[in-house]
């Protein structure tokens, strides 16, 4: 698994959370080829609300957002050349949103960085929260896996 982390904004923060270990780890527990990468991306608030605007269509910043790249069952990623990475896409995360909404929901900020990365791994491999039972699944598996995480 590899993970490649680049923080724009936040760096006190973020020295916090063990980013590529975590993200290897749920990218394991969802049973990912070894050779899967993912890109975090640590953003101010401005560069967040661009993006959530120009993606998703939505005014201001949000915690987190997914970028799927390959996905097993896409013709590139089954004719991939060997030695290529499975690029499973890129998450990018306001660490200022995290750290208020750790305010807001009582948290840790380490607990908010951990759950965001879980969260966008989650997205990453398929999982959603649209409808209620979705976002139920997903909630429960945010838990197995964050708990899995602290236990190790």
């Amino acid at each position: 698994m590899n993970v490649l982390v680049s923080v724009e904004h936040g760096n006190d923060l973020v020295d916090k959370v063990d980013v590529e270990g975590l993200c290897a780890f749920a990218m394991e527990a969802e049973s990912k080829p070894d050779d899967a990468e993912v890109s975090v991306t640590f953003v101010d608030n401005d560069e967040m609300a661009r993006l959530n605007r120009d993606y998703r269509g939505k005014e201001g910043p949000t915690d987190v957002l997914s970028f799927e790249c390959d996905n097993l069952d896409d013709v590139f990623a089954a004719a991939r050349s060997e030695g290529e990475p499975y690029e499973l896409g890129d998450i990018v995360i306001a660490p200022d949103v995290a750290a208020a909404q750790s305010n807001d929901y009582g948290t840790t900020i380490v607990e908010e960085f951990e759950l965001l990365l879980v969260h966008g791994v989650l997205h990453l491999c398929g999982w959603d929260h649209i409808e209620d039972v979705e976002a139920e699944a997903m909630e429960a598996r945010e838990r197995e896996i964050l708990g899995a995480w602290r236990q190790k």
